[in-house]
């Protein structure tokens, strides 16, 4: 006669997780989630910021060129590359952004007969010079051109033959509500 053996089998103690743990592991996931959320949000906006940032860099370039325009083709003289109180030819304070007048020089009295500057960009099809080109408005935006005669840092003497150069973008980012600022600062020299 066998001997019946009492073979008890033997669990292993089961692990697994708690439902306190998994709820904190839920929520920890989920402001993880939220936060990623909030930052693609500021990239959103700060993808739709960096066109107006690009309009304005290159609005500010513009204005740059036709100073330099007009020092370099003579048309005016060095005393006019001034703004207009202090004897020059470049409207003083905020202007709207206006196609350059029959003078050439943007920022000048003439532009405004010319009417506001559109932005000529790629329509759906996406090619440049077609049909379906969408035409920018650039009534957003204002343009400073401040013009003043260079300060020597040592002595605190005007620099006669050396004009600082301020040409300020202004325009209203609908994100953030609030108005920004693009600024260029340069000298030019009376000398090409």
């Amino acid at each position: 006669m066998s001997a019946k053996r009492n073979i008890r089998k033997s669990r292993p103690h089961q692990k697994g997780f708690t439902l306190l743990e998994v709820m904190m592991s839920m929520a920890v996931m989920t402001i993880g989630l939220v936060s990623l959320l909030g930052v693609f949000g500021l990239a959103m906006a700060s993808t739709q910021g960096s066109q107006q940032n690009a309009i304005s860099k290159q609005l500010a370039n513009e204005a740059l060129e036709g100073i330099l325009t007009a020092r370099e083709t003579s048309n005016v003289t060095w005393t006019q590359i001034q703004n207009t109180g202090a004897g020059g030819i470049f409207l003083s304070g905020a202007q709207p952004i206006d196609c350059p007048g029959v003078d050439g020089i943007i920022g000048t009295a003439d532009d405004a007969a010319c009417g506001p500057q559109y932005l000529q960009m790629p329509g759906p099809d996406g090619i440049f010079g077609t049909a379906d080109d969408v035409q920018l408005p650039l009534t957003n935006y204002t343009r400073t051109i401040t013009i003043t005669e260079a300060v020597n840092p040592t002595n605190g003497q005007p620099i006669p033959t050396l004009n600082q150069v301020n040409i300020t973008i202004t325009y209203n980012n609908p994100q953030l509500k609030l108005a920004q600022n693009y600024i260029l600062n340069t000298y030019i020299s009376q000398y090409r």
